[in-house]
């Protein structure tokens, strides 16, 4: 994929927002080349908020945006299909300050980009080749970044819970895989935390048709998707997140026990370690090409 790409047409959906409770309606917009994936405020008159780490705003059980006071929450499921199927430009409008939740996974977001259709674009893509190895750890929490000729993610996580335990799995992120194998896993939550968590004004709109809940024992649930659905979803949390630096990485991401704050702190700490990635363009027999000297060192498209 060395072009960059965005929608053929726009397309849209409702749901419920996970933690406000609210119906929101959704819609994908195609964009030009180099636009990157912004949000726009439909109900506070269209204000953008692009989706790269220097909008970062609260991280409390999901992944916000926020710009001049005004936010988008719940963001990393659709960020995670988008940047998976590579959509470079597009634009997502709402009217609510967060982004459904729709089951709970990345697949109804999937479905979406499906309807739209893709259109090529004539700009080439750019993406973040890692050079060396970045890093960063927090108590038993760790997050890496290794080279790689591709983007794969290894992930584990770990619970003090009968049916959770220990979980890992590796995987080579394309469109394909992501799809098939990815993008189906749904958020979860254990049911000792859903009342908690509803006294804070999180999780209104949390049920058994948008989260696998799991009680003391088991899953509240009929069936998981995937008997690792659990670690699949943290992978799909961790693409989302990722995709705030900005451009499609190529690199080997490995996680520990990481969530969404140590995510996006990460996809940060990637942009700021300049001397650890080039920016490449990908010819077309999918060899990754160094950019000219000029373009190279420049730094990371972080739209205002």
């Amino acid at each position: 994929m060395s072009a960059q790409r965005t929608l053929r047409r726009p397309v849209s959906c409702t749901g419920i927002g996970l933690h406000s409770g609210n119906k929101v309606t959704l819609s994908l917009k195609p964009a030009p080349a180099d636009f990157g994936i912004r949000f726009q405020r439909a109900d506070l008159g269209g204000l953008e908020i692009p989706a790269t780490v220097t909008h970062l705003g609260g991280i409390q059980y999901q992944t916000g945006l926020t710009r001049e006071a005004v936010s988008v929450e719940t963001v990393e499921h659709l960020l995670a299909a988008l940047t998976a199927l590579g959509i470079d430009n597009v634009i997502v409008e709402l009217n609510s300050p967060e982004v459904p939740i729709m089951d709970g996974s990345a697949a109804p977001f999937v479905y979406l980009v499906n309807e739209a259709g893709v259109k090529r674009l004539q700009t080439p893509r750019r993406y973040l080749k890692v050079l060396r190895p970045i890093s960063l750890t927090q108590g038993d929490k760790r997050i890496a970044l290794y080279p790689s000729d591709h983007f794969k993610v290894t992930y584990s996580i770990s619970f003090d819970h009968p049916l959770l335990r220990h979980q890992s799995r590796t995987m080579r992120i394309t469109e394909d895989t992501f799809v098939e194998d990815i993008a189906p896993a749904r958020t979860f939550g254990f049911l000792k935390e859903v009342e908690m968590l509803r006294q804070r004004g999180l999780a209104l709109g949390g049920s058994l048709d948008n989260a696998i809940v799991l009680g003391e024992t088991g899953v509240l649930n009929n069936a998981l998707r995937f008997e690792d659905e659990f670690v699949r979803h943290k992978i799909l949390d961790a693409v989302g997140d990722l995709a705030l630096v900005g451009y499609p990485v190529i690199g080997h991401l490995v996680a520990h026990r990481a969530g969404h704050a140590l995510h996006t702190e990460f996809a940060a700490k990637i942009l700021e370690e300049t001397h650890a990635w080039r920016l490449v363009e990908a010819a077309a027999d999918g060899v990754a090409l160094p950019l000219s000297a000029a373009v190279k060192g420049a730094a990371p498209r972080l739209a205002n």
